[in-house]
């Protein structure tokens, strides 16, 4: 009796090379769309399991493009929690008053939570790509493939990101 070999990622070391060259890229841009890190680690191993479990039907050449689709739905269940989360979170900020140095503290503290805001405020398809590009450095050509949108997308987003962001800034000195 002939034993059948695995196709494509289904492939022990093929899917561990898989892993280890996006599980880490991946971990990122879930932890852009949450603001979570313990969300984005559970949505990654969880975007990691369907594709395991969906290995015989996902080819090769289409397993980051599964990947990263399954990945974002999952966000877009979490979406709305998200808000009545943030929602929360802004009426309950607490305020520190025992800082050794006040002025500069205050004036810190105000431009990250002003900053925190603006970046909060912006659409999630220019936050997403404005992190990806800012804080994990990147490319535009990268960040299309990786939200399945075009370079030009990319840019208008990352370029309205940060028109807003100078909006609310300034206006906040």
């Amino acid at each position: 009796m002939k034993q059948e070999q695995p196709i494509g990622i289904c492939e022990e070391l093929k899917f561990s090379a898989f892993f280890k060259s996006h599980a880490k890229a991946l971990r990122n841009f879930l932890y852009y769309k949450f603001g979570n890190e313990e969300q984005a680690d559970e949505a990654t191993q969880e975007a990691f399991i369907k594709l395991w479990e969906n290995c015989a039907s996902v080819p090769t050449e289409k397993a980051k493009s599964f990947l990263y689709t399954v990945a974002n739905n999952t966000t877009l269940n979490h979406i709305a929690h998200k808000k009545v989360v943030l929602e929360y979170s802004k009426k309950n900020v607490n305020h520190d008053t025992n800082n050794q140095s006040p002025e500069f503290l205050m004036e810190e503290e105000q431009f990250k939570v002003k900053l925190q805001k603006a970046i909060a405020n912006l659409s999630e398809a220019q936050r997403s790509a404005f992190l990806l590009h800012r804080i994990d450095g990147k490319k535009y050509h990268e960040i299309a493939e990786i939200l399945g949108i075009g370079v030009k997308a990319v840019e208008k987003r990352i370029h309205g990101a940060l028109l807003q962001l100078r909006k609310e800034i300034d206006t906040f000195r």
